[in-house]
């Protein structure tokens, strides 16, 4: 599909959830950079890049993850500044909105895999949950489960992260 029937497509989907404003700066672009992942959104930029290799796997995939990019586009427009999970609750409404309902947040495209090693683990005092991180982490970090759960989503000291690694 053309870079420009597929911005044209996301600018009228985008009027159809009266996000005008969204519609006029969209747009959608091929990168082959793009090697293990689907596709990607760029919020301040209003960009949608998509990986060539899906135009192999068949119109069907390169429109779901069309739609996926621009539900993070979605999402982050109504958030207004504010943070949100990028597969949170916002995001998936949005996806629901442009018709892909129970969308994954993971591809299981036969694409390469990237393998990152991630030489860092923490863990939370509370519940016990182990995170692996590709870098230190540099400031008081906790639990984010744990302090959605117990703190109402605010930083809570009882569920800071220790280094196990």
């Amino acid at each position: 599909m053309e870079e420009d029937i597929m911005t044209a497509w996301c600018a009228e989907a985008l009027h159809k959830l009266g996000l005008a404003a969204l519609a006029a700066k969209v747009r959608v672009r091929w990168n082959p950079r793009l090697r293990s992942t689907a596709g990607r959104a760029w919020p301040r930029q209003s960009l949608i890049e998509l990986n060539p290799l899906l135009q192999n796997l068949g119109p069907h995939e390169t429109d779901r993850t069309l739609r996926h990019e621009l539900a993070h586009l979605v999402a982050l427009e109504r958030a207004r500044g504010n943070r949100i999970d990028p597969h949170g609750h916002e995001w998936r409404l949005a996806c629901i909105e442009l018709g892909i309902p129970g969308e994954s947040a993971r591809h299981r495209l036969p694409l390469p895999r990237n393998q990152i090693a991630r030489p860092f683990a923490y863990q939370c005092p509370h519940c016990r949950r182990l995170i692996h991180r590709v870098r230190k982490i540099r400031r008081a970090s906790a639990c984010a489960p744990c302090c959605k759960d117990f703190a109402g989503g605010a930083y809570d000291e009882r569920f800071r992260l220790y280094r196990v690694k």
